[in-house]
């Protein structure tokens, strides 16, 4: 028996010692775990975009560069679809609808101070907000499309203008509803031809604002009760000749 003891007793100490050989090497080598650890976040953050910093080619304060600008407003159009192809056809529908915006957003205006009939105030009102909207994005097409577009409206609507200009009350009305619905229903039959021919991309987008804007404005001119039947027969002969 007592040898077996003896025998078992350094059996034990090759253990303890192995045990701990084994919990130093593991000691050693956490130091070394976290220099790695802390060198892979510090690559992944040098690699990685930072929330708010510069993007690269971008300047000091973060903007982009003209270059870079035109290069993404280049891709934007490549991807808008074809922009290219402007007939002569669409260029008179951008002149023609910068022209309806000289003159009627004077006429809106003069509304608000000369007419007496709240519908055709209303009707004005409509007439402001549409037009000062479609005239933004001719202005905006035009310069695209590199369309040159014209700056005051036709002698005709500038005369219209002075007509309403000169009139008050229950006669401005009359005048106002007439002139105004008379010149959107002919403009109504231009949009969808335009519409239904073009090939260009930007001129259908445009087309359709328009239909829209002209369509609302037919309707509150029409609220006023003041359209006579000779303004609806002028605008059928216009648009079926």
């Amino acid at each position: 028996m007592r040898s077996n003891r003896r025998a078992e007793r350094p059996r034990v100490s090759m253990r303890t010692a192995a045990i701990a050989l084994a919990i130093v090497a593991v000691l050693a080598l956490i130091p070394v775990l976290i220099n790695l650890q802390t060198s892979s976040s510090q690559a992944n953050e040098e690699s990685s975009p930072v929330a708010g910093a510069p993007q690269v080619g971008a300047g000091a304060d973060g903007s982009v560069p003209a270059e870079g600008q035109a290069q993404g407003q280049a891709q934007t159009g490549a991807s808008a679809g074809n922009i290219g192809t402007v007939t002569e056809v669409d260029k008179k529908f951008l002149s023609s609808v910068r022209q309806a915006g000289l003159w009627e957003i004077p006429a809106g205006r003069l509304a608000q101070t000369n007419a007496s009939s709240e519908a055709v105030k209303r009707a004005g009102l409509h007439l402001i907000d549409g037009h000062s909207k479609l005239d933004q994005l001719v202005r905006e097409d035009a310069k695209l499309l590199g369309v040159q577009i014209p700056d005051q409206a036709t002698a005709e609507q500038q005369e219209w203008v002075r007509q309403m200009k000169a009139a008050k009350g229950a006669e401005f009305d009359k005048l106002f509803a007439n002139l105004l619905r008379a010149s959107h229903g002919k403009i109504f039959a231009v949009i969808g031809e335009v519409r239904g021919s073009t090939q260009n991309d930007l001129i259908r987008r445009h087309a359709r604002q328009a239909n829209q804007t002209v369509l609302d404005h037919l309707e509150v001119l029409e609220d006023t009760g003041l359209v006579d039947a000779e303004t609806f027969a002028e605008v059928e002969a216009a648009v079926t000749k």
